[in-house]
């Protein structure tokens, strides 16, 4: 089980340079969890392209369908009290600390392809390639928050 966050789901279900990543990720973990505010992060990804006229309202939508089904039973409320520790400590905003939050309560690791995420959160955060090279790294990182 790993925390993903909006930009790995986008990754997934966008093509992008990263789309190979996000499903290679999926591969080897499909057990993906995030906080209910990825949801709001992805309708934001999604209304960009619809700005930009790279996808349809309706396009954007079935997106959406995909995306809720992709995380559905894997959607979680976090404590606003350790978020708000979490944005003392790191010095971030509440969003990144809501995913930052939810791995630290479960000890699972917070994936990421959002190199200002990994330099925020050293402790909580691997990026996709780290997870794919090891499992060792996973439980070292996350073996010290605990």
């Amino acid at each position: 089980m790993i925390v993903v966050d909006a930009q790995i789901i986008a990754a997934l279900l966008l093509k992008s340079e990263t789309t190979p990543l996000a499903k290679q990720l999926l591969i080897h973990d499909r057990a993906w969890i995030a906080p209910v505010i990825w949801r709001s992060e992805f309708r934001q990804i999604l209304s960009y392209y619809i700005r930009k006229c790279i996808l349809s309202i309706h396009q954007a939508n079935l997106l959406m369908q995909e995306a809720e089904n992709l995380m559905q039973g894997g959607q979680y409320d976090v404590p606003s009290l350790e978020v708000f520790a979490i944005t003392g400590q790191y010095d971030c905003t509440a969003y990144f600390a809501e995913y930052a939050t939810l791995a630290q309560e479960l000890g699972i690791p917070y994936v990421t392809i959002d190199r200002s995420v990994l330099r925020k959160f050293p402790q909580l955060a691997v990026s996709v390639e780290e997870v794919m090279s090891s499992d060792v790294a996973h439980k070292r990182v996350f073996s010290e928050t605990l």
